[in-house]
């Protein structure tokens, strides 16, 4: 089986917990995780951007990936979130089949 850990930023803690709490109900996700105090600086339509930014570390499975890009681009507010998939190379075998079976139970 392959993973992932996903990551996203929100706007504010509503926002990201409101997220947090669609991907692991609906089985996308086995566990999300917010931190809070995330600052970042980007280029948006020409000029330089500093936000406070929630950042969203969301652990699945890579099958999962398709529904869960969908579910993120569904809810999130804004008109081009981050979202990015990062492979879990190795892990905690106990951790790994905790995925499996959290998101093995909403099939």
């Amino acid at each position: 089986m392959a993973y992932s850990l996903v990551i996203t930023t929100c706007p504010d803690d509503h926002t990201a917990d409101s997220l947090a709490d669609f991907l692991v109900s609906e089985g996308l996700a086995a566990c999300v995780t917010v931190l809070p105090g995330g600052r970042s600086v980007y280029e948006w339509q020409g000029q330089v951007a500093r936000e406070n930014e929630q950042v969203v570390l969301i652990k699945t499975r890579a099958d999962r990936y398709p529904q869960l890009e969908a579910a993120i681009l569904e809810k999130h507010p804004y008109e081009l979130p981050e979202i990015i998939a990062v492979p879990i190379e190795a892990g905690l075998s106990p951790y790994l089949a905790w995925i499996d079976a959290q998101q093995d139970k909403k099939r």
